[in-house]
């Protein structure tokens, strides 16, 4: 327990090192170019009630729930495809070819063709966020699977288990630390293609909020947007951690 409580007040103490330094190098900046459009943090911070009254909250809450959708979509197909794939060679050959074709596709090219497909709503841009990170963490998780070595299932062969309870028993949890450390990743591509698909189409969302903000040539709220979002995305490691530290308890913070 002690040495539990150790790595959180390390795993803490790095986070509030970064906010500090990344904030003192923000102010230093906005001191030295002294330009409107680079307001100081404390600026920023102190326009908190102009963002609530322009809406800010409801901005957050359509951007965590495209977010929060989009994560869950992409795992449930990766760890679905990703799991077939590392088990059965036929499949993986057959379905490789196709993965490898369309990971490197810019998918924010086609946003035309899915917003025509799906309409403007919130529906496209989940899909094109879906795009974006499912192929990458359906090949990490293929490659988990791959590497499993075959002697980890010989137990539950002897007592001739079925593949899902294989899969259960020994592929699930021998997968899920690539499968979180991917996640990681996903999220701040997700989070960046986000943004993009918030400045079509749509009137909600911090990326809504962002650029309107910067039309408008308020450089104050661009930049609340700005650090509303990275605050979103900051939480949201955090919790994959946390996550992480419970369900794979063998693993340090």
């Amino acid at each position: 327990m002690k040495q539990q409580t150790k790595n959180i007040l390390r795993y803490m103490g790095f986070l509030a090192l970064g906010f500090i330094l990344f904030h003192a190098i923000w102010y230093i900046a906005s001191i030295y170019l002294d330009l409107k459009a680079l307001p100081s943090p404390f600026e920023v911070y102190k326009s908190y009630e102009i963002a609530l009254e322009n809406g800010i909250l409801d901005h957050i809450l359509a951007s965590l729930r495209r977010i929060a959708i989009a994560l869950g979509v992409s795992l449930l197909i990766a760890l679905t495809i990703g799991i077939v794939m590392g088990y059965n060679r036929t499949i993986n050959k057959i379905l490789s070819p196709l993965v490898y074709f369309s990971y490197p596709l810019p998918k924010l090219a086609i946003l035309p063709v899915i917003m025509i497909l799906f309409g403007i709503e919130d529906t496209s841009k989940i899909i094109i966020i879906v795009l974006i990170i499912v192929f990458q963490l359906t090949i990490n998780i293929r490659d988990a699977v791959r590497n499993i070595p075959k002697e980890d299932y010989d137990i539950l062969t002897s007592l001739h288990s079925t593949s899902l309870q294989k899969i259960i028993h020994i592929t699930l949890p021998a997968i899920l630390p690539e499968t979180f450390s991917s996640l990681r990743v996903a999220l701040g591509i997700a989070l960046s293609a986000l943004f993009f698909t918030e400045t079509f189409g749509t009137d909600k969302g911090l990326g809504f909020y962002i650029t309107d903000s910067w039309m408008r040539i308020d450089y104050i709220q661009m930049f609340f947007g700005i650090l509303t979002l990275s605050f979103m995305g900051l939480i949201l490691f955090i919790l994959l951690d946390i996550a992480d530290q419970l369900i794979c308890k063998w693993r340090k913070l």
